[in-house]
C-alpha cells in the first residue's frame, strides 16, 4: 500500500522538521503512518536542508529576495507583484510533488491567496505550527509577546497550536493544543525552551490527526460511489 506523502515547508534550524523524520522513521512514538517526499525552505541557509539531505529527503529553496532583486523598497506595487510571483511558483513547486499533505513545520512567509486556492483546489490540507495559544499573538514573535504578557500579569497561560491554514493569519481552527503555565520567575530563554520541547510532540500528533482526516475523506468517497452506482441501477429499471 502506498503511504501517504507529507510536504514540509521550512524557514530556519529544522527542528521540528527533525521531529518528523525521525516519527516516520519510527526513532520516535508515535509513528507517522506516511513518508516525507520533500521539503522547501525559504532560506537557503535554513540547517533544515542539511536535516533533510542526511536524511536522503529532496529538498529544496524558494527564496522571496531572488524575487525582490533589483527592485526597490520604494516601489511597492512591483514588491507586490514579485510577491505574488513567488507564492504562483511556490505552489506549482508544491503541487509538482503531489502531497496528500502539506506541514508548516517553521515556515516564516505568509501564505497568500495566490498560494492558497491552487492547493485548494486539488484539495491539498495544510497545517501549521503556531508558538501561540488559539486566539492569542498571530503572526511573529508569538513567544516573546505570550512571555512579555505573563510577566505584566495579563495571561497566566500560553502554548502553542497546530491549526489549518486559512487566508487569515494564524486562525484557522486548531488541531492541537498545548497549553504552557506562564512562570514570572522563568526568563524567556527558559519559556522558549519548554514550547519547542512541546512543539516537537504536537506536530507528530497534528499530523498524524490531518493524515486520519485525509484517509476518512477517502474512506467516504470509496462508500459513496457504490451507492450511487446502485441507486442508477435501480432509476433505470
Amino acid at each position: 500500500m502506498t503511504k501517504p506523502r507529507v510536504l514540509v515547508l521550512i524557514s530556519g534550524s529544522g527542528s521540528n522538521l527533525q521531529a518528523l523524520i525521525d516519527s516516520v522513521a519510527g526513532k520516535r512514538s508515535p509513528q507517522i503512518p506516511a513518508e516525507i517526499c520533500a521539503v522547501i525552505s525559504s532560506s537557503p541557509t535554513a540547517y533544515g536542508l542539511t536535516r533533510a539531505k542526511t536524511a536522503g529527503i529532496a529538498a529544496e529553496v524558494h527564496d522571496l529576495q531572488k524575487y525582490y532583486k533589483d527592485i526597490p523598497k520604494e516601489d511597492k506595487d512591483a514588491r507586490k507583484q514579485a510577491r505574488k510571483k513567488f507564492n504562483v511558483d511556490l505552489a506549482e513547486l508544491v503541487l509538482k510533488q503531489k502531497p496528500d499533505l502539506i506541514v508548516c513545520a517553521g515556515w516564516m512567509l505568509i501564505l497568500s491567496p495566490s498560494f492558497l486556492n491552487p492547493v485548494s483546489k486539488v484539495n491539498v490540507p495544510i497545517i501549521n505550527l503556531h508558538p501561540a495559544l488559539p486566539g492569542q499573538f498571530a503572526g511573529i514573535h508569538a513567544i516573546e509577546r505570550a512571555w512579555e504578557a505573563g510577566q505584566r500579569g495579563e495571561i497566566t497561560k500560553g502554548g502553542l497550536m497546530i491549526h489549518r491554514v486559512i487566508k487569515e493569519v494564524d486562525e484557522g481552527e486548531p488541531l492541537v493544543v498545548k497549553e504552557l503555565e506562564l512562570k514570572k520567575e522563568e526568563t524567556v530563554e527558559e519559556y522558549e525552551t519548554r514550547v519547542h520541547e512541546n512543539e516537537h510532540i504536537a506536530i507528530i500528533e497534528g499530523t498524524i490527526l490531518a493524515l486520519k482526516e485525509i484517509e476518512q475523506k477517502s474512506s467516504d468517497k470509496e462508500t459513496e460511489l457504490p451507492k450511487l452506482e446502485s441507486l442508477a441501477i435501480s432509476e433505470s429499471k
